[in-house]
C-alpha cells in the first residue's frame, strides 16, 4: 500500500505577481491575428452585430481584446483574449480592454473562438474550462476558418452542454437571440426567421439592388404606358383626354 506523503505547497515567488490599482485603465495585450481569414471572420461578426443592433446602447462587442479578470494576478496569467465576445447590459462605448472589476464584475455573455493550428487545443480545452468554470459564459462557440469545423455550447447547471444544429446547420444563441451558422465559408449571424444579418457593406449592396429594381420597374411601367398611349393615338383617342385615377 502506498504511503501518503506530507503535502508541501510549492513556494511562490512574489515577483511573479502584479496587483493592479482598481482604477487603472489596462491596455489590451493580444498577439496579432494569425491569418487574413481570422481577420475577415472577426470583422464579419463584429460589424454585422453592431449594424443589427445599431440603435442599442446596452452592449459591448469586441474582437481580439484582452479580458482581465483578476486584480492580483500572475504577470502571464489570469487574463484571456477571446477572438470575439459580447457583453450584455453594459454601456456601449470604446474600451482599451475589458477589465472585469471595473465593469461591475461582468463577464462575456457570448464568446466565439476562431481556431488555428497553434490555438485549437487551448480553445477546445483550457479556454473552454475557464469560460465554463470561472467566467460562467452562457454561450461558447468555435469555428475553424479552414475546415469550417463549427461547435457551440450552452451552460447548463454549471456545465457546457453541446448545442444541436438545426436542419440548416445553424445553432441558436439564446443570449443574442440569433442563430449562428456557416454562410459563404464564414460563421455568420441569422435572424430567428433564418435571414442573414448583413454587414454594413452587404446592407449597402442590398439597398442599391432594391433601388435598381425599383428604377427598372418604374422604367418598365413608363414603357408600357408609352406603348398604350401610342395605340390610343392610332385609334384617334387622345390619351390626355382620358380620366386618370387620383
Amino acid at each position: 500500500m502506498a504511503i501518503a506523503q506530507d503535502y508541501k505547497p510549492k513556494s511562490v515567488d512574489a515577483s511573479e505577481y502584479v496587483t493592479v490599482p482598481l482604477d487603472e485603465e489596462l491596455y489590451s495585450d493580444e498577439p496579432c491575428l494569425e491569418t487574413y481569414l481570422h481577420l475577415q471572420q472577426l470583422v464579419a461578426l463584429l460589424t454585422s452585430l453592431e449594424w443589427w443592433w445599431d440603435e442599442r446602447t446596452d452592449f459591448f462587442a469586441a474582437g481580439n481584446l484582452t479580458v482581465y479578470y483578476s486584480q492580483r494576478r500572475r504577470k502571464s496569467e489570469d487574463f484571456r483574449g477571446p477572438d470575439f465576445f459580447v457583453v450584455l447590459d453594459t454601456e456601449r462605448r470604446p474600451r482599451k480592454s475589458w477589465t472585469v472589476w471595473q465593469e461591475d464584475g461582468k463577464y462575456p455573455n457570448v464568446i466565439v473562438e476562431v481556431l488555428s493550428d497553434s490555438t485549437a487545443e487551448t480553445d477546445r480545452g483550457l479556454k473552454k474550462q475557464i469560460y465554463q468554470d470561472i467566467w460562467r459564459t452562457p454561450n461558447y462557440f468555435w469555428i475553424d476558418p479552414d475546415s469550417l469545423e463549427f461547435a457551440g455550447f450552452h451552460l447548463m447547471d454549471g456545465v457546457y452542454e453541446p448545442l444541436e444544429a438545426d436542419a440548416h446547420g445553424r445553432m441558436w444563441c439564446q443570449q443574442l437571440e440569433l442563430f449562428l451558422g456557416i454562410h459563404e465559408s464564414q460563421l455568420r449571424f441569422f435572424t430567428p426567421e433564418g435571414k442573414l444579418v448583413p454587414t454594413p457593406k452587404e446592407s449597402a449592396v442590398m439597398r442599391e439592388a432594391a433601388l435598381e429594381l425599383e428604377r427598372e420597374q418604374t422604367a418598365q411601367e413608363r414603357q408600357r404606358a408609352d406603348v398604350l398611349a401610342a395605340k390610343l393615338r392610332e385609334l384617334g383617342i387622345d390619351p390626355d383626354s382620358l380620366p386618370h385615377n387620383g
